[in-house]
């Protein structure tokens, strides 16, 4: 039986190790030259920041990191914006020593916004310049919301709505979200969602979504802020009868759109429809089927998602949208673009003099990306002819080099680009004469595991590159081939070493100018294994325990052996005993308990094994306690057979192991096969838990061999013993080889593919493949080839002509079945024709009507993708303007006789040109005729930027600049401004300035005033967009300058945790806000009311005006006077404390969430990590349904909010135990007392008796010992869970009724005269005098007790007080009536 745990022997540890080496071993196979750092070389840059760096405006430091290798070590210098930055000039900016690193500082001032724009690092030293990325550096944002007063929106019962957010853009851009006032989020379904631009769409609207609070809110996560939109009002209007209506979009709009999309970028397609009843939504692609591995849908089914979309996901993708009225259809146009990406990346290139080489650039994209060249970072078509460049030649993605000489090494830079981005790779030529020479250490020794793969490293260098071979012992041609295989690199690998590979090994490297050579010896060792591991036990608490732990290993390798308990090292102490072979644990204890593993290592690989311990109660020889025990993995099965042989199939019979608890529910048989694959074991097929023989499937010319894993509730069995092996006979093959297609990879070929077949469906030695085809309708007949490959390259073919093909597979024994006929083509070549009388009409401002004259389609020789359209912008006819005259295209693919387009999204006012080429797969055609044209003039963009200082009190100051677009020429600017007082405001002022005024002061009639000023540029066509701006609120700067780190915190959300009794809030409505998110680190123990996260900002509180009910924010007001900040507290869960038992735990946390918040327990189960969950509301909870004796994880976490989790906290559950005897339900227990109550009763009735006859207590020694008995037992007497207090501390013990209400019904029921069954004793000691004291049974007012202490009143019923004030003894008339004045 093998334990919980099982083995980690170096058979997974080592596999993973090795496997992870051979792909580093292929990785330095195909990366770029390393040249030693001790020789000469140019620079390399090993480090730079990302091409888009968007940095946190609250951050102390900017740091743009560029670092370098090279000999020389390498200076550095920056380029901003294209010109030389000088780092000396600005204090705030300093670099790394030995590093080009950027570190720009604000503590002593500055902002990040001043530094914001395009960097380029340079290194050079003697032998060459390489650049970095171009890191585009740009500040975070959060604008704020425009402020607006937003009207109630009627809408009919049953009508459709949307609410429009129109967030404020951000960098990067904010993610949207709608809640009510009280930061609840807005139930989405079928009927209301978002969409993707943020809005909220109803499909028809109902009654209950009448609200005053819809609010949408922009969370930028980048800054830690949200910003929120002020909240709708929604009026339903009813009506008796609501109308069904069919469906309608609401998202997008229309029969059709389209959609361009970004190769390996996320693809997000939405339809939103209108309709009651609410239509559903369903997708569709023409022409093909929707990629089930690739697309999700969303939203409810509203929106369909790829995440990373290729080229094959193009097309046109339709929506339908359905209810029983009806149904209609959306279809969007998806185009598939691509920025560059590398086909082969230029690396490294080390020469020796007069030798030969190249530098490859190939890159892909759509559009097909620009190739440009350079040298040490300056354009290479652009430098100077030295005698070096004679030995060298361009040849578009390709430098030849022939004939290179020491002195002309350099640093080539390829830069790959098109309209939707750019890569930039750096690659040296480094010209070297050098012998051989090794990198690796002298005379290695490597132990290795028999059987495991083994690679033996020798790294070299030389140049020109040395050739290197390896020998064994001396002896014998070089090493390469069969069990060995030399790469590259200098690595040898021997695929499965075995004893006969021990050795020394020799490796050597030789060029024309020498040699070099290094040995390395290899000794191969037995692995090291635990052959008699440790097992499960249950044992008796105060019995021994033994695990044993019998190992063999290589007699050269020492080994040695540790023990763990649960995963820590066990201390074994004076108590413990170890030896070689076992661990001895004497008078276990429940502390013992746990999973005990035995590790046994040497240098080179390990082994370990588990088992449990469990400590029971002496009860444990009682089945019912045994029972109890929680269930555990099965063992494995036992005697595995095989009978009944047939070609394909076999009998497995077993014996099932002890089930543990837990019924055996599947039985999984496993395969190991000895030729392809030794030694993994793969699964074949499970069956169900009552059956222990079953017949196998099996694949002819297969030696396999079975094992079977049983399976329970808790978990696997360890696999059983392997049972004999059995191989099949062989056969012909079965399967049809896959995936057959044909394409040209030149104009003149068709290469024929297919996917090889499996190992498993080759059923036999010798596989080859039967390969036919013919021209398609041609009518030729069948040409065929047999190829063991998986490729069949057909030669002088016509250009992109249809072919048939199939394909069959056959061994030694036979043929297989034949594939269907499939069509491929063969290679496309250049377009023999161009498009021609290429002409533009109806050009606006923004877009031209574009025309030409089609070419035949035969004449494309290829598949015809589009007519290409290339134009740039050639110049802007606003003087002074500076445009960039980068290639733009577009593609039409259209098949009429006289076609046209639309060329969109031009500039106003500008110069074009453009030419058309017809493109096929491969190739475009020569270009059409040159087209200019000029766009029309527009209104202009909006300033560059516009900017509101204080100069003074009683005067702003107002700049801007001119728009970077004009779109014509400018004839002025337009400032509208109007007092801003609450949400009201007031009468609107324009100024207009001639076009080269950009700045105006402002005097303020009232220094507190506060403007809102809207500036736009004008053109002859009119004014253009409008830059809106605030001028500050003052007043909170000159009261609250001084004021530091002050938050007072209003939000009513908080006040359970804050403030035993809320204070209800009056009604408000909520600005256009900010929302500043901190984030706090809450204290180790928080208190049970942790105080409020306080902001390291300087702040006040801000009062609303109200206007409808909702929850009152934390408002704060920062030291940047033009913006509010809405302070939400950070939602937090922490001081998780669980109390557990054996089979549940207590579980208890703390939290600021609302009361009416949901959490989820994740529980995770350590021995098998099973993961449950469970919904809880508010804590404590009681966690049930766990196991005895095992160790958990347990965190909690929002349902709403799933980010916000507690700490995990790790426990264990207590050890199977026995309930204790309860002593209150023992029969000789309960006839004690019955015997006690008895004898007390006979001593009541005799004292009574006695009374009743005139003479007092008899003994009253004994009655005082009694008393004193009574009143100590009665002290420590708990309170009846039913009593009642009232307000002057008083209880009643019979009926819950309160002293003063006793004392008014007194006379109406006999109830409230029952005498009282427990006093209460006061602080000092004395018993507290009530309406049930002992006063009120004495024979006196005053005289309670005689001189001894002892007690002489009378057991008899209450009377009132006058009355007991006027007779000295009151008689009980017989014994029964004092007994029922004690019932």
């Amino acid at each position: 039986m093998r334990p919980v745990g099982g083995r980690e022997m170096l058979g997974k540890v080592g596999h993973a190790a090795l496997t992870l080496l051979s792909l580093l071993l292929l990785w330095q196979e195909a990366a770029a030259i390393e040249v030693p750092l001790d020789l000469k070389q140019p620079p390399t840059i090993i480090k730079q920041s990302v091409k888009d760096y968007i940095v946190d405006p609250r951050d102390n430091t900017i740091i743009i990191e560029c670092e370098a290798k090279g000999n020389p070590v390498p200076k550095f210098s920056w380029r901003r914006n294209g010109r030389l930055f000088t780092i000396g000039k600005d204090p705030r900016v300093t670099m790394r020593k030995r590093s080009g690193t950027l570190e720009v500082g604000f503590r002593s001032g500055g902002r990040p916004e001043d530094y914001e724009g395009e960097y380029q690092c340079f290194a050079s030293n003697d032998l060459g310049v390489a650049l970095s990325n171009k890191i585009l550096l740009r500040v975070s944002k959060a604008p704020l919301w425009p402020k607006e007063v937003l009207a109630p929106v009627p809408v009919t019962e049953g009508s459709p709505l949307v609410l429009p957010c129109n967030p404020p853009p951000g960098l990067p851009p904010p993610l949207i979200f709608w809640m009510d006032s009280n930061m609840t989020p807005i139930l989405q379904d079928r009927r209301v969602s978002m969409g993707l631009n943020g809005d909220l769409y109803f499909a028809n609207v109902l009654v209950q979504d009448a609200h005053s609070d819809y609010s949408c809110n922009a969370r930028f996560n980048f800054t830690y802020t949200i910003q929120q939109k002020n909240p709708f009002n929604l009026k339903v209007q009813t009506s008796r009868k609501v109308a069904e209506t069919p469906p309608s979009f609401l998202s997008p709009e229309g029969s059709g759109s389209s959609k361009m999309v970004l190769r390996d970028e996320q693809l997000l397609l939405e339809c939103i429809a209108a309709g009651l009843p609410t239509p559903s939504i369903k997708w569709f692609k023409r022409g093909g089927d929707l990629p089930a591995q690739k697309v999700k849908f969303e939203n409810f089914n509203k929106t369909l998602k790829i995440l990373s979309v290729s080229e094959e996901d193009a097309g046109e993708y339709v929506c339908m949208a359905d209810n029983r009225l009806g149904s209609i259809r959306h279809s969007i146009d998806v185009q598939v673009k691509a920025a560059p990406y590398w086909l082969d990346k230029p690396t490294n290139l080390v020469l020796a003099p007069e030798e030969n080489g190249r530098l490859v650039c190939r890159a892909n994209g759509n559009p097909k990306p620009n190739i440009q060249w350079l040298m040490n970072g300056e354009p290479i078509n652009k430098i100077t002819e030295t005698p070096a460049s004679a030995n060298r030649e361009v040849l578009g993605d390709t430098i030849m080099f022939r004939g290179v000489q020491i002195g002309s090494s350099a640093v080539y830079q390829c830069n790959a680009s098109n309209q939707h981005g750019y890569l930039l790779a750096n690659a040296f030529v480094s010209v070297l004469d050098m012998a051989p020479r090794m990198l690796g250490p002298k005379n290695q020794l490597i132990k290795v595991i028999m059987n495991n793969r083994t690679f033996l490293n020798c790294p070299f260098f030389g140049s020109p590159l040395p050739e290197l071979r390896w020998f064994k012992n001396g002896q014998g041609s070089g090493l390469d081939g069969g069990q060995y295989r030399a790469h590259i690199n200098g690595t040898l690998e021997i695929k499965r070493a075995r004893k006969e590979d021990e050795g020394i090994y020799t490796c050597v490297a030789n060029n024309m100018l020498g040699k070099a050579e290094n040995q390395v010896q290899l000794e191969v060792k037995e692995p090291t294994r635990i052959i008699q591991a440790p097992t499960h036990q249950s044992v008796l608490r105060g019995s021994k325990a033994s695990f044993h732990c019998k190992v063999v290993s290589d007699p050269s390798l020492p080994t040695k052996v540790t023990w763990t308990k649960d995963g820590e090292r066990l201390d074994l102490g004076w108590r413990l005993k170890k030896d070689e072979e076992s661990l001895t644990i004497p008078s276990v204890t429940e502390n013992d308990e746990g999973i005990y593993t035995c590790t046994v290592k040497s240098e080179i690989d390990q082994d370990s094994a588990s088992a449990r311990l469990t400590v029971l109660e002496d009860a444990f020889l009682n089945p019912s306690v045994f029972s109890a025990l929680p269930p555990d993995r099965p063992d494995p099965p036992i005697d595995l057979d095989l009978s009944d042989p047939s070609a394909r199939s076999v009998r497995l019979t077993w014996i099932p192991g002890n089930e543990r608890r837990s019924p055996v529910t599947e039985f999984l048989v496993q395969f190991e096969e000895n030729h392809w694959e030794p030694g993994r074991w793969q699964d074949l097929s499970s069956f169900p838990g009552d059956l222990n023989s079953v017949i196998l499937q099996l694949a002819p010319n297969v030696n396999y061999q079975f094992r079977v894993i049983a399976i329970n509730s808790v978990g696997r069995s360890q696999p059983s013993q392997p049972s004999p092996r059995y191989k099949t006979t062989a056969a012909p093959p079965d399967a049809i080889p896959r995936d057959l297609r044909g394409w040209g990879s030149d104009k003149d070929n068709m290469e024929i593919t297919w996917e090889p077949l499996r190992d498993l469906e080759k059923n036999g030695p010798n596989l080859q493949y039967n390969v036919w085809w013919r021209r398609k309708d041609s009518g030729d007949n069948w040409t065929n080839v047999t190829t063991s490959e998986s490729k069949h390259v057909v030669r002088y073919t016509e250009t992109y002509v249809p072919y048939e093909m199939k394909i069959q597979a056959r061994n030694e024994l036979g043929s297989g079945p034949e594939s269907n006929i499939v069509i491929g083509y063969s290679g496309e070549d250049k377009p023999a024709d161009s498009p021609t009388e290429l002409r533009v009409s109806k050009v606006s401002s923004t877009r031209a009507n574009i025309h030409w004259k089609p070419v035949d389609l035969s004449s494309v020789q290829g598949e015809f993708k589009e007519y290409r359209l290339y134009y740039w912008r050639e110049a802007s006819l606003v003087p002074g303007v500076v445009v960039s005259k980068e290639k733009m295209t577009t593609g039409f693919y259209t098949t009429v006789p006289e076609p046209s387009g639309i060329l969109k999204d031009l500039v106003p006012y500008s110069k074009y040109k453009m030419f058309m080429v017809v493109a096929n797969s491969r190739y475009e055609s020569l270009p059409s005729n040159n087209v200019e044209f000029t766009t029309a003039e527009d209104v202009p963009d909006a300033p560059r930027f516009f900017r509101i200082n204080r100069r003074s009190l009683d005067t702003l100051y107002l700049e801007w600049g001119k728009p970077l677009e004009p779109n014509g020429i400018l004839v002025g600017y337009q400032l509208a401004y109007q007092r801003v007082n609450g949400s009201r405001l007031g009468p609107q002022q324009i100024e207009t300035f001639r076009p080269n005024e950009t700045d105006f002061v402002l005097r303020l009639p009232d220094r507190n005033a506060r403007y809102k000023f809207n500036l736009s540029a004008l053109t002859k066509v009119g004014k253009g967009e409008v830059y809106a701006e605030e001028s500050p609120h003052f007043t909170n700067e000159e009261n609250f300058t001084d004021a530091t780190d002050v938050v007072e915190l209003t939000d009513a959300t908080l006040s359970p945790v804050f403030s035993p009794t809320p204070t209800p809030l009056p009604p408000t409505t909520i600005p256009p806000t900010t929302i500043s998110i901190t984030t706090p680190t809450p204290p180790p123990t928080p208190p049970p009311t942790p105080p409020p996260t306080t902001p390291p900002t300087t702040t006040t509180t801000t009062t609303t005006e109200a206007t409808t009910p909702s929850t009152v924010p934390v408002l704060v007001t920062t030291k940047r006077v033009d913006q509010n900040v809405l302070v939400t507290p950070r939602r937090e869960i922490w001081n998780l404390t669980v109390v557990p038992d054996s089979y549940y735990a207590n579980v208890n946390w703390s939290h600021n969430f609302p009361a009416d918040s949901k959490f989820v327990l994740e529980v995770t189960l350590d021995s098998n990590k099973t993961v449950t969950v469970e919904e809880v509301k508010q804590p404590p909870v009681n966690l049930k349904a766990l196991i005895a004796g095992e160790k958990y994880h347990l965190r909690v976490y929002s349902q709403e909010l799933n980010s916000v989790s507690s700490k995990s906290v790790t426990f264990k559950t207590k050890a199977a135990h026995i309930d204790q005897v309860d002593i209150a339900t023992q029969g000789w227990f309960i006839g004690l007392m019955c015997a006690i109550a008895l004898i007390i009763l006979i001593l009541l009735i005799v004292c009574f008796i006695k009374r009743s006859r005139g003479g007092k207590y008899p003994s009253p020694g004994f009655l005082t010992g009694f008393t004193k008995y009574l009143v100590r037992d009665k002290k420590d007497l708990p309170l009846d869970p039913v009593d009642q207090k009232d307000q002057d501390g008083s209880f009643d013990y019979q009926n819950g009724s309160s002293v003063r209400d006793r004392n008014e019904n007194e006379n109406s029921s006999d109830e409230d005269n029952k005498p009282l069954q427990g006093s209460q004793t006061s602080l000092d000691g004395n018993v507290k005098e009530s309406d049930d004291s002992l006063v009120d049974y004495g024979e006196g007012g005053d005289g309670q007790f005689n001189e001894d202490g002892s007690f002489i009143g009378q057991y008899t019923v209450k009377k009132d007080k006058d009355e007991t004030e006027g007779n000295e003894s009151s008689e009980a008339t017989s014994p029964v009536n004092a007994i029922y004045s004690l019932a």
